[in-house]
């Protein structure tokens, strides 16, 4: 049994995803972020970053949304949703994972969140460098799906397709959204299929991007 520390439509969410797609057991336990529950001494001795998600695995709390995703791969190797180490795909899929989580989740971070960047004055300026940023990861994204999709590792649904849609989800409402990209919309279009994704979406109350 594992139990998921959320907040809907947060990092978290591609952590529940995951849980969903594995049908394994697992509980969940709402962190309101606007209440700034997760800035609670209780929860700060769960995850000292204040942040969602949190993942108590054989009762030890692990965060980091992509740290999970592969612990959750590994964990349940035979669900097919990860390549083991040694198996074709495998580089491919920490890399594409790892980019996400070092390029792709940052970039968000500013774009939302400027005045943890810089004072101010320069909040415009920030949110402006990190759609840039948002924008050119999508490129590199789109032309990898294009040329060797429709997934992230070409014919193989995996969880790595689970954390580029939750990211582009967050780019719903900026100025040019991922689903303006084609092959962005296609795999978007293939994930929001899932019954995963609409089972998420009646747990966690999430309405827009459906």
């Amino acid at each position: 049994m594992y139990t998921l520390y959320y907040s809907p439509g947060a990092a978290s969410m591609v952590v529940h995803l995951a849980l969903l797609e594995l049908g394994v057991a697992h509980e969940l336990r709402l962190i309101d972020l606007e209440a700034r529950a997760q800035k609670d001494p209780e929860y700060l001795r769960l995850n000292p970053n204040g942040v969602v998600p949190t993942l108590i695995i054989d009762g030890a709390p692990y965060y980091e949304c992509a740290a999970l995703l592969l612990l959750l791969g590994e964990r349940h190797a035979e669900a097919g949703l990860a390549p083991m180490p040694g198996q074709p795909g495998r580089g491919r899929y920490l890399q594409w994972v790892l980019h996400l989580a070092n390029t792709l989740q940052p970039a968000f971070r500013q774009w939302f969140y400027p005045a943890d960047f810089g004072p101010p004055e320069q909040s415009d300026a920030l949110r402006d460098f990190a759609r840039q940023r948002i924008e050119a990861a999508w490129d590199r994204l789109d032309a990898h799906l294009a040329g060797q999709g429709p997934y992230v590792l070409g014919t193989a649904f995996s969880l790595a397709d689970l954390y580029a849609t939750m990211l582009m989800r967050w780019s719903r409402n900026m100025p040019k959204p991922a689903d303006r990209w084609p092959a962005l919309a296609a795999l978007a279009q293939r994930i929001k299929a899932r019954p995963s994704w609409r089972r998420l979406y009646a747990i966690e109350g999430l309405t827009e991007w459906a």
